[in-house]
């Protein structure tokens, strides 16, 4: 069915322009038969192991329904009542849950824990998020641009607030798909050089640009979407003061939103923290297209289970 089976899904750098453009598009196809009723069984009898580090609603949920939907099993495994919570190298949780499961998603903190499982595991590997990355949820977003927008190609994304793993993902993601992106983020807190010289590179290829910037009103001029996300991640919780002063000024609100392009849309990875990142009206605006986006995580995430299990 796809060149894809077989594959880890880690980081979309690994993937060409075309192969994540087949995700989208099989995404939206999913997307349109669900809503018309169709079910296929593309993963009759196979089963996801989901091993989480991190809380959940969004990723645990959307991998959850998703195996369910197209036939198969999600098995939740919190990372504390596994044996490497007590000390079982990652390899070999990696060789013998691959015995086990079809695929596994990952799902905290040290981006080499994945790449580790990866290394050692015979099945399909696929990040749900690491500090470092957040893949799935860029795919997502590609695919809620797409639906609004109707294109990707030449639009303008900024993400304002912390240069995180979903910055990251996002640069990496829309430079490839032909997107301009500018971050807006304080200093100290932008994303990592290696990553905005990788999106530089495919920007490049595409006509597009990639700006770093400390100006948030700069950043957002004629922009076509914008994003923001916590300001504290999770493990960050005890910064959050300190990050509440320094990226006040990096709030998504009215006045920001109004210096965007009039038909712009707003997107948020969620959880939302209102008042803080962006405000009520924002969020719960006509502009704001955050909870279609956080539907397709599930339709997403069943694309790319059922390209590579």
């Amino acid at each position: 069915m796809s060149g894809l089976r077989g594959r880890d899904f880690l980081t979309v750098t690994d993937f060409t322009q075309e192969e994540l453009q087949e995700i989208l598009d099989f995404a939206q196809e999913l997307k349109a038969d669900r809503k018309r009723g169709k079910h296929a069984p593309l993963l009759q009898g196979k089963t996801l192991g989901m091993i989480f580090h991190k809380a959940s609603t969004r990723t645990r949920v959307s991998f959850e329904v998703g195996m369910v939907q197209l036939g198969g099993y999600a098995l939740f495994l919190n990372g504390a009542d596994l044996q490497s919570g007590r000390g079982e190298p990652i390899k070999d949780t990696a060789r013998v849950l691959s015995r086990y499961v079809d695929g596994i998603m990952i799902r905290t903190f040290d981006h080499a824990d994945v790449e580790e499982l990866a290394a050692y595991a015979d099945v399909p590997i696929i990040n749900g998020l690491t500090d470092f990355l957040h893949p799935c949820q860029a795919m997502t977003d590609l695919m809620t641009i797409l639906e609004h927008k109707g294109t990707l190609a030449g639009l303008k994304l900024t993400y304002v607030g912390d240069g995180n793993n979903m910055a990251h993902s996002l640069l990496l993601a829309c430079s490839k798909l032909g997107m301009n992106v500018t971050i807006a983020s304080p200093q100290g807190y932008q994303p990592l050089p290696d990553i905005v010289q990788a999106a530089t590179m495919d920007a490049g290829k595409h006509g597009t640009t990639i700006e770093v910037t400390t100006d948030p009103v700069h950043a957002v001029k004629g922009a076509d979407v914008l994003y923001t996300d916590v300001w504290a991640s999770m493990g960050q919780e005890a910064e959050h003061q300190q990050r509440l002063q320094v990226f006040q000024p990096y709030q998504l609100n009215a006045a920001l939103l109004a210096q965007a392009a009039k038909d712009a849309i707003v997107l948020h990875c969620l959880p939302a923290h209102r008042g803080e990142e962006i405000t009520e009206d924002v969020l719960e605006g006509t502009q704001s297209v955050v909870f279609a986006q956080a539907e397709n995580r599930l339709h997403v995430q069943k694309a790319i289970m059922a390209l590579l299990l």
